[in-house]
């Protein structure tokens, strides 16, 4: 008797004959009563219909070896073949098989239990027990080397041709391609047309210009074998204008530049050469923003299609798993409870439980949040089950229930309103649990916060405590009130000691890239900030079909979403909502290369996050005129080349439907995964410690690119790791922070995470769900909104003078130059600031003084004035034609970039001059995350003194002063003196209406402003006033004959 060891799975022998791999009917017996054999290379085994169905409208060739299938006797032939009476092993168009099958090293079949159970795994920092357990299952997908616990040179490939014993093809496509045609030949019905979308190709193969990526023909016979996605290009009634009017802007540009610079003004040199110098700025300001958009595109998902290739009804799911990480450091200004509700919309994702893992970094060692985080735990046992029974949106408590629609729309059961009444009731118990924490957290005890059991809170010292890991709710611990299974939550501290550099927010997200991979090993990770909720359920699955594409999903480092906020206020004042940037200036960069990293909401491939390459990608198409922009040299050296040729060999090996990652090598030189003695692989090994970090389960997690854990390996040894490689040491000497995870250097840890990535080659997808995927809050407050934009500026002049700058960083890589382009203006556009504050001051100065920046112009040149002005306005318009960006928040737009110009800009420049040059640090300042209590909008009309308010007032008065001073002496002087004033009038009203959001937020609910800031500008601007005035006297000037010479009679 054989005993069945996958219990998951049916059996390989049912009555002493085969199964069929892929319908798992009998394989039966030939016309001789030998048993059917489809493939004579490497017996896989296939049953007579499967085997005539590939042969008819499949690839004709064997699933697992990939060998062309035979004519076997019994079964009819195909196009036109030849058949043989007396010989039953094939003729007419049988190949040999060209590359044998040890160019594969993946295996069919995951080598984990499901079934398996733990026993409660203790918390190593404080000695209790948890509420959860933690299981060593794993998607049930492809996965790499396995290696056992513990083992740090024992690393084995599982050979297809020598496992086959274990072998299952498994794939849900080519199931349903079998089903769909057995009813086919049931009903005799010829096999239908499929159609297919204009970019989907027809007939041949489809090329993703963005990608670079050929479609495979066999992807597209049906439905569940199609694309996941698909790009959608701006139509071309739409962006061609566009284009025009910015090729006619650069023209009009140069000719305008081009007058400036040959037609000086005599009497205000100083004047007129600063003028100059600041257009010519902002014109290379201009072009390294407008060029990036020059290829918008938008992209299509399709959730059914993935549903139907990897998470079908009744079978086990074969998504992926994700491990989603959620950062907060002060509890007190990000509060518990908008954590909470972040960590129950996670909780509640629509993905398959065991798929998804919660880690939540508290890298404030606050016991607030561990506390929290518990009562979190409790009541998702209670909402899970009713979000999903009722399929409600979104998930996160405190929106859902705040909402101002009918929420009895779309719901038919009867028992939906009792239940959500009492689901209100329950989460405002919650809300009051949660401030009693937050009340009691206010005051700190003398001698420390102590746990319920008695024993001190290790975290009592936050830059001295060691690090702490809680699984609150684990694989088989943490059921809901219906007795289901829920997601993984697992609380981190990492451990902190004096002397150690931490990296902030940077460092946080490493220690949780390495304790995921200990503990779960997801292949794909979602980072989120505490405030910012799943506000669509199927993000995750939006993501995965982009991720999960065989051929788009192998060159993609991550996947972002646009970020959308609550809580701001209608007229959105202080541009919060960022729309220009979100829905103009990422959707231009991902028909290029990809969106830059924002910080939050993104899917990233842990495999990128690792320092790997992106498989090398054949080219299939000619270069087109603009190659040298929008793609990378042809020049190779012959090792890529020999790469690229080994890899288009082993390509016609693999099957396309099977999504898997071909790692080129680390940038030590460890390339793939085999190893030709022990010695080499001692080697390779320390070679990846010395990269990776002292820890082998680590290490060996690294290599496993389809993620999970090995199977001996227990709860306990497991923890164990995870709280070694959050250690303080960890980091030291290896490549974490500098080529791996999260990249040091800069507060604005993101951008140059993102651009690492690029420069290696990777691509990155810009995914706008029709539902927003994530919400988060936005400091509506003046002073807090500053102090965001200042510390986002800050982050990048650390980029631009460091190593890593765009300019100078990553030549001889993979890099698109408009892709650069977008990465330097992300970097230079603080020192904007400086040319800015000079050009906002002129109007002022010409007013003061009585001259002006512009001669007398001819007509021509007024034409060109004119002009520029209507290009100016063109491409604004047709920019928010075809991004459907509303004029309001356009405008808005526009004037934030003045207010944060000549505000934060500018000190975060002069900051981080300090930094590069005498090595003062500035603290970074976590926003304020405070829900709004007060009102509605109380906030925003709050006043918070901050140095940040003193440039742009002092701008407002001077130029308030100028305009009555130039109107005044224009109503003194008659009617000649209008016409020059008109020019330089206008120049200061563009200041002062740039400005003006910036007014009101300090006139304050009761319009009525600060007297500090009333002082500090009135102080400033008659200073600047007087010195003008002593240098220039506001005076009229009469010429005339002198009287003391000619007489009175002259």
């Amino acid at each position: 008797m054989e005993v069945d060891t996958n219990p998951g799975k049916p059996s390989k022998q049912i009555g002493g004959g085969q199964v069929c791999q892929i319908c798992s009917d009998s394989v039966g017996t030939t016309a001789d009563g030998e048993p059917f054999v489809a493939c004579d290379v490497c017996a896989f085994p296939v049953c007579r219909p499967c085997y005539e169905y590939e042969r008819k409208d499949g690839n004709q060739s064997c699933p697992q070896c990939k060998t062309k299938y035979k004519w076997h006797k019994g079964s009819p032939p195909v196009n036109g073949e030849a058949v043989e009476d007396g010989d039953g092993n094939g003729v007419g168009g049988a190949q040999e098989r060209h590359h044998k099958m040890p160019e594969r090293t993946l295996s069919w079949d995951t080598n984990y239990d499901k079934e398996g159970s733990f026993n409660h795994i203790p918390l190593l920092t404080t000695g209790r027990s948890v509420s959860g357990e933690l299981s060593a299952a794993s998607p049930e997908r492809l996965s790499m080397a396995s290696p056992e616990s513990g083992s740090r040179a024992n690393y084995r490939i599982m050979d297809q041709s020598r496992d086959s014993g274990s072998a299952r093809f498994g794939n849900v496509a080519w199931k349903e391609r079998i089903d769909s045609w057995k009813v086919k030949q049931d009903k005799s019905v010829p096999p239908m047309s499929v159609s297919h979308a204009p970019s989907e190709g027809r007939g041949g193969a489809d090329f993703d210009a963005s990608t670079d990526v050929v479609i495979d023909d066999s992807l597209l016979n049906d439905e569940a074998r199609q694309p996941l996605s698909r790009k959608v290009s701006i139509p071309s009634s739409r962006i061609n204008p566009y284009r025009m009017v910015i090729v006619l802007r650069l023209i009009i540009l140069c000719i305008f530049l081009h007058y400036r610079i040959t037609n000086p003004v005599p009497n205000a040199f100083a004047l007129w050469l600063i003028s100059v110098i600041c257009e010519i700025w902002f014109a290379i300001s201009w072009i390294l923003d407008q060029f990036p958009k020059w290829l918008p595109v938008n992209r299509e998902t399709y959730l059914d299609r993935l549903a139907l290739r990897y998470d079908r009804e009744g079978e086990p799911s074969q998504l992926a798993a994700v491990d989603i990480f959620v950062s907060t450091v002060d509890p007190l200004k990000e509060p518990p409870l908008v954590t909470a509700n972040t960590v129950l919309s996670i909780l509640s994702v629509d993905y398959p439980v065991d798929k998804v893992s919660c880690y939540v970094s508290d890298d404030g060692a606050a016991m607030l949040t561990f506390e929290a985080l518990s009562e979190t735990s409790e009541f998702a046992r209670k909402w899970v089950p009713f979000c999903k029974k009722y399929s409600i949106e979104p998930r996160a408590p405190e929106w859902y229930f705040a909402q101002k629609i009918d929420y009895l729309k779309d719901k038919v059961q009867p028992s939906f309103v009792k239940e959500r009444r009492a689901m209100k009731r329950e989460y405002e118990e919650f809300k009051i649990r949660i401030n009693g924490l937050v009340a009691k957290a206010q005051k700190v005890p003398d001698e420390g916060w102590v746990m319920q059991d008695g024993t001190p809170w290790p975290g009592n010292n936050t830059r001295d405590h060691p690090g702490m890991i809680q699984v609150f709710l684990g694989h088989s611990g943490g059921l809901d009130t219906d007795g289901n299974e829920l997601p993984r939550l697992v609380y981190v501290s990492r451990e902190k000691r004096p002397g150690f550099q931490h990296h902030k927010k940077a460092g946080a997200m490493n220690a949780l890239v390495r304790v995921s991979a200990v503990l779960t090993n997801g292949p794909f990770l979602l980072n989120l900030d505490c405030d910012h909720y799943i506000n669509n359920s199927k993000a995750l699955r939006e993501a995965m079909c982009f991720m999960m594409d065989p051929n788009l999903g192998k060159s993609v480092c991550y996947v972002q979403f646009p970020q959308r906020f609550d809580g701001i206020d209608r007229n959105d004042r202080y541009a919060n909502r960022n729309t220009v940037f979100f829905d103009i200036n990422l959707r231009g960069l991902d028909g290029i290369q990809g969106p830059v990293y924002v910080g939050t909401g993104c899917v990233f491939n842990r495999t990128a996050l690792y320092g790997y390459e992106p498989p090398l990608k054949s080219k299939h198409k000619k270069p087109g005129v603009f190659s040298s922009c929008f793609g990378k040299s042809k020049k190779k050296s012959s090792k890529s080349k020999r790469k690229d040729s080994d890899k288009k060999q082993s390509s016609k090996n693999v099957d396309p439907t099977v999504p898997i990652f071909n790692l080129e090598d680390i940038e030590e030189g460890v390339e793939g995964a085999g190893f030709d003695d022990e010695k080499s692989l001692l080697m390779s090994q320390m070679s990846l410690e010395k990269r990776f970090g002292q820890s082998a389960v680590f290490v060996a997690s690294t290599l496993m690119e389809n993620g999970g854990v090995p199977q001996s390996a227990t709860p306990e040894s497991l923890l164990k790791e995870a709280i070694h490689v959050i250690s303080c040491g960890y980091e030291d000497k290896t490549d974490w922070g500098s080529e791996i995870g999260w990249i040091y250097g800069s507060v604005t840890e993101d951008i140059l995470t993102g651009f690492k990535m690029h420069a290696r080659g990777w691509r990155s997808i810009y995914c706008i769900p029709d539902r927003p995927a994530f919400k988060g809050s936005a400091p509506i407050n003046l002073s807090d909104r500053l102090n965001q934009v200042l510390r986002w500026a800050l982050g990048s002049v650390e980029i631009l003078f460091s190593r890593h700058c765009p300019m100078w960083y990553g030549y001889g890589g993979r890099l698109k130059w408009l892709e650069r382009f977008a990465y330097v203006n992300t970097t230079i556009y603080p020192i904007t600031s400086i040319p800015l504050l000079a050009y906002c001051t002129l109007p002022a100065i010409c007013l003061l003084t009585g001259k002006f920046i512009i001669p007398q112009i001819s007509n021509l040149a007024s034409i060109w004035f004119i002009s520029l002005f209507l290009s100016i306005f063109a491409t604004g318009i047709l920019e928010m034609r075809w991004s459907g960006v509303g004029i309001d928040e356009w405008w808005r737009n526009e004037q934030f970039w003045v207010i944060g110009g000549v505000s934060a800009h500018l000190f975060a420049v002069f900051q981080g001059l300090l930094k590069v040059l005498a090595g003062i640090d500035t603290n970074f300042t976590v926003t304020s995350k405070a829900s709004d209590e007060d009102g509605d909008f109380a906030e925003l009309y709050m006043f918070k003194w901050t140095t940040l308010l003193i440039p742009p007032t002092t701008l407002l008065i001077i130029n308030i002063v100028g305009v009555v001073a130039g109107i005044s002496y224009a109503i003194n002087s008659g009617y000649q003196s209008w016409g020059p004033l008109f020019g330089k009038l206008f120049f200061a009203f563009w200041v002062i209406i740039h400005l003006y959001p910036f007014l009101k937020g300090l006139m304050g609910r009761q319009n009525r402003t600060p007297t500090i800031v009333v002082v500090w500008s009135i102080l400033l601007a008659s200073i600047f006033s007087l010195l003008w005035v002593r240098i220039d006297p506001f005076t009229t000037r009469v010429t005339g004959p002198d009287v003391e010479q000619c007489g009175i009679n002259c």
